[in-house]
């Protein structure tokens, strides 16, 4: 099956994405480096999220099927 890579990258402070474990959130909108806009669920995004926020470059790997496959920070 093909895979899909998509290369965005984020800057969102620790308290903009608190709302998203109070619930007020549940997913993150990103804007890939090719201009593309994708709907991402906010809990992939957790084990990123530092006391700085959300900031770096990642890349998302999805499957021919549009099913999440990895979430990676790459710097």
């Amino acid at each position: 099956m093909n895979a899909n890579v998509y290369l965005f990258t984020l800057d969102i402070s620790y308290h903009v994405f608190l709302q998203h474990y109070a619930g007020a959130a549940s997913t993150v909108v990103v804007r890939t480096d090719k201009g593309l806009t994708l709907q991402l669920p906010a809990s992939r995004l957790r084990p990123y999220l530092t006391q700085r926020g959300l900031k770096g470059n990642f890349r998302l790997i999805i499957d021919g099927a549009n099913r999440f496959k990895s979430l990676e920070q790459i710097a």
